[in-house]
């Protein structure tokens, strides 16, 4: 939570979520056995992180377009998402720099190859 709120403070999300966690109505995130090894071995749940720094825009975990575009079947390579959520995209994302370890960058990134409908 405290990354939420850092990011908060920081001017990212203008709205707060209606379900704890950082969800929005109808998200749903996944549980795979990647994301449960993910947060034990490192101390951190991706599934949370994914849905309180990311799920604000990519909706139902990445599943549908929101603000940000859906990430299920993304044609993007492993380091353009890194990339791209360490840089941003001017006037659709913005960077979240050295917000994110590489380790938990390699989890979301794990996170969105692994979604499903």
């Amino acid at each position: 939570m405290a990354l939420g709120l850092l990011l908060v403070s920081a001017g990212v999300w203008a709205q707060a979520p209606d379900k704890p966690g950082g969800m929005q109505s109808g998200q749903h995130a996944s549980s795979t056995a990647a994301d449960k090894g993910a947060a034990g071995a490192a101390g951190f749940d991706v599934n949370s992180l994914f849905a309180g720094s990311c799920g604000w825009c990519h909706l139902k975990g990445g599943r549908e377009a929101g603000k940000g575009p859906q990430l299920m079947n993304t044609q993007l390579t492993d380091a353009e998402i890194i990339s791209r959520i360490r840089n941003g995209k001017p006037g659709q994302m913005p960077a979240f720099g050295p917000t994110f370890t590489d380790e938990q960058l390699k989890a979301i990134v794990a996170y969105i190859r692994e979604l499903k409908p």
